[in-house]
């Protein structure tokens, strides 16, 4: 082998296996101090861009099961305002029936009108409840869900059928007509929120396997990522200590020189 003096290709070498095994040991350290397998696009950048989609569609699961419970709030809310109106209506017809008795006389019946007329208020009252800004008695909202809520699958909240025109203390019929409404309002009210809730669950079944997507993608395996720290804290100081050696083989040509 050639002695010389001007070119060292041992040193070369080694400087260059020292400077990938500094740069891989970097890389580990930096995946391991982040927990992210990606730190920069560079490392992989396909990857990067499918987890950040991955991700995004995880974050809009997770709003579009937030809508779900505000729209299951505002169900619950109308069918309570709902119950109440059912207790004026069995009262109203129960007043309506007691004015009926022909044994009583005009100021019974006087009695009962005015009582009628109160509830008759209360019940008008009633169908101007709101919840946040938007009235209970006549919302009719589409509950998008799925996370593509421009154009995804919908729910509907139907207005209720409540009419409270139509009530009068000589009219029991109709009175009676308007309780079986009522009952089939809320019995509309309850299979909504069943079906919204079972929309829901899917949605975090969804989030929690778009999220595992992601991460399998982005997040770092500690306990392989920890083995290759090793592997190159092993290199980095065996190719110091190789470099250091080949940065001396100069000397054999500097002794043929004496």
């Amino acid at each position: 082998m050639s002695v010389v003096i001007n070119t060292n290709n041992a040193a070369s070498v080694a400087s260059n296996n020292l400077a990938t095994s500094s740069a891989n040991l970097q890389r580990s350290l930096n995946r391991l101090s982040s927990g992210s397998k990606i730190v920069n696009p560079s490392d992989d950048a396909g990857g990067l861009a499918v987890s950040m989609k991955l991700s995004a569609a995880a974050k809009r699961s997770s709003a579009a099961a937030n809508n779900i419970g505000n729209a299951i709030s505002l169900l619950q809310t109308q069918d309570g305002v709902l119950k109440v109106t059912g207790k004026i209506l069995d009262r109203m017809s129960e007043l309506a029936t007691l004015y009926a008795d022909q044994t009583k006389d005009t100021n019974d019946t006087a009695a009962y009108s005015a009582e009628f007329d109160q509830l008759t208020t209360q019940l008008d009252n009633l169908a101007t409840e709101e919840f946040n800004g938007t009235t209970l008695m006549t919302a009719a909202l589409d509950v998008y869900t799925t996370e593509a809520a421009d154009g995804g699958s919908s729910i509907s909240i139907a207005t209720t059928t409540f009419d409270s025109t139509s009530l009068a203390i000589d009219g029991l019929t109709n009175i009676k007509d308007q309780i079986v409404a009522l009952g089939q309002d809320r019995a509309n009210n309850g299979a909504v929120q069943s079906t919204l809730g079972f929309a829901a669950e899917v949605l975090s079944v969804n989030k929690s396997n778009l999220e595992a997507a992601a991460s399998r993608i982005s997040d770092v395996d500690v306990a392989e990522e920890s083995t290759q720290l090793a592997r190159w804290n092993v290199l980095v100081s065996s190719g110091t200590a190789m470099l250091a050696q080949a940065n001396q083989s100069a000397q054999s040509a500097l002794r043929l020189l004496q």
